[in-house]
């Protein structure tokens, strides 16, 4: 099972910020769309990654005035990204690991999505269900 079969299954505009963008106007986004992290883009490219914990971090540091400040400023750079051909396994490794909630996906150079831990979660518990019914199914009609 790729990444690219939990994209297929969902919405796929991508909500963004670019990195000029004030700290304040992209924690409203998170907030107004109840997300928790965007992808910083550069034109077409993805220059790293806003997230609710790099805006905590930087009112930590800073206080108020890190409302201020640019996305590009507080942003997690370079991003870890993974390709569409990725196996959600792999993926959920990736994410356990480094202890990051949010992936880019990647089409070359393209990004082409945006996946969460729990979209990860979903589809493996969804995955598994399906399994078990099917062994069910199996077992009493043998």
């Amino acid at each position: 099972m790729t990444i690219a079969m939990i994209l297929e299954s969902r919405e796929s505009q991508v909500i963004s910020c670019t990195a000029s963008e004030s700290v304040q106007t992209a924690a409203g986004l998170l907030a107004e769309r109840r997300i928790g992290a965007l992808p910083v883009l550069a034109g077409d490219e993805i220059a790293g990654i806003f997230s609710e914990r790099d805006l905590l971090y930087s009112i930590a540091r800073e206080g108020e005035r890190a409302l201020s400040r640019t996305v590009g400023e507080v942003m997690t750079s370079p991003p870890i990204t993974i390709a569409v051909d990725t196996s959600v396994l792999r993926a959920l490794s990736l994410m356990t690991r480094r202890r990051i909630r949010h992936l880019p996906v990647m089409d070359g150079q393209r990004m082409v999505g945006f996946v969460s831990i729990g979209d990860l979660i979903k589809f493996r518990m969804d995955q598994i269900e399906s399994e078990a019914d099917q062994m069910r199914e199996y077992i009493t009609s043998a």
